[in-house]
């Protein structure tokens, strides 16, 4: 497909897709979670703080599925999970919004404060 402007919005558009696998909540931090080296599951649900066994399975077969993570069975009972070499190029761009977050995400954390206590008080003045 060509880079055309306007392109990306369209239904077919692999920035679409690359959209749509970052967009899941778990997926990226799964694939931080093996950027360094091939986990286990249970490792991975130790490591993302919040995350099901189950929901981790799904993050994981759905990141299988497009070729972003292999799971490997060693030996019966000892699965890891590693990214592939396609899955690594989504590494450096995850490290930019994790660097993103860390810079700016107590501003955010601020204007959300001031949002809510400047809706808490519009109430409290159509209501007193």
């Amino acid at each position: 497909m060509r880079n055309v402007a306007g392109s990306s919005f369209l239904a077919d558009c692999p920035t679409r897709l690359a959209v749509e696998i970052l967009s899941d909540k778990w997926a990226v931090l799964v694939i931080f979670g093996l950027s360094q080296q091939p986990r286990r599951h249970g490792e991975l649900v130790d490591l993302i703080g919040g995350i099901s066994r189950k929901v981790l399975t799904q993050t994981l077969r759905r990141l299988g599925q497009y070729g972003l993570v292999e799971r490997r069975a060693e030996v019966p009972r000892r699965v890891e999970y590693r990214l592939t070499d396609l899955g690594r190029t989504l590494v450096e761009p995850i490290e930019v919004l994790t660097n993103w977050a860390r810079d700016y995400g107590g501003a955010i954390a601020e204007f959300q404060e001031a949002a809510e206590a400047a809706t808490s008080a519009r109430a409290r003045a159509t209501t007193g």
